[in-house]
């Protein structure tokens, strides 16, 4: 996963951070609310783990902002001292999904942003997606470019789709790419860089173009506009 921490207090965002990245996953952090806010509308995270008492930006106005301004519905797990109910039912009305009371344990920080990631990624792949000019049914796993019915793709290659089509324009590493799809990195590049290719030619010969691109030496993004 890629996680955005968002904590003022130093020895307990270092903590996560650690504990986080040595689990394998991808870590950001941010110490104030505004930073926070703005990483992550634009950093393109599975989950954030959140602080309430914020410099600049309270948790609770930056998760609101996120919900209500931004659209934005990465899941938000909340880590607080306060711990009354009256603050839990105020933080899951601000937009959190999920509330954890300091002092915890780090590996049900890592077990709940699981879930969480795990339950977003369902609601995504049962609703139609649509970037630009691509559309996917996953129910029936019809996929259209510009109008036209993209045919003979596998299960692997639609699932390359679907990943890359919830964040348009976003650039996935490989590492994650190959996790989406076959639970974990894969010993060579070249799984995933065989069932790119069919992606890539069968999306191009019924739209006209290859919306995919190669980041080199980083990944790839899907960019559903032609480019003029």
């Amino acid at each position: 996963m890629r996680v955005l921490i968002i904590e003022d207090d130093p020895a307990i965002a270092a903590n996560l951070y650690d504990f986080l990245e040595a689990q394998g996953h991808s870590v950001d952090a941010a110490s104030d609310g505004i930073t926070g806010l703005h990483l992550a509308v634009t950093g393109g995270f599975d989950a954030i783990v959140l602080d309430v008492g914020l410099p600049g930006m309270s948790g609770g106005v930056l998760c609101r902002k996120l919900r209500e301004e931004a659209k934005n519905d990465t899941p938000v797990l909340i880590l607080t001292a306060r711990d009354t109910l009256e603050d839990k039912l105020e933080g899951f009305a601000r937009g959190a999904d999920d509330y954890l009371v300091k002092p915890f344990e780090l590996k049900e920080v890592e077990a709940r942003l699981a879930a969480l990631h795990k339950r977003r990624a369902g609601r995504v792949a049962r609703r139609p997606l649509t970037a630009g000019d691509i559309t996917f049914d996953p129910h029936t796993l019809s996929v259209r470019f510009r109008g036209v019915g993209v045919t003979r793709l596998s299960p692997k290659c639609l699932r390359l789709l679907e990943t890359l089509m919830a964040e348009p324009d976003r650039v996935f590493s490989r590492k994650e790419l190959e996790t989406a799809v076959w639970g974990d990195e894969q010993e060579t590049s070249d799984t995933l860089r065989s069932h790119m290719h069919v992606l890539r030619r069968a999306l191009a010969h019924a739209g006209g173009y290859d919306p995919i691109e190669n980041v080199h030496g980083v990944g790839y993004r899907l960019v559903p506009h032609e480019k003029t």
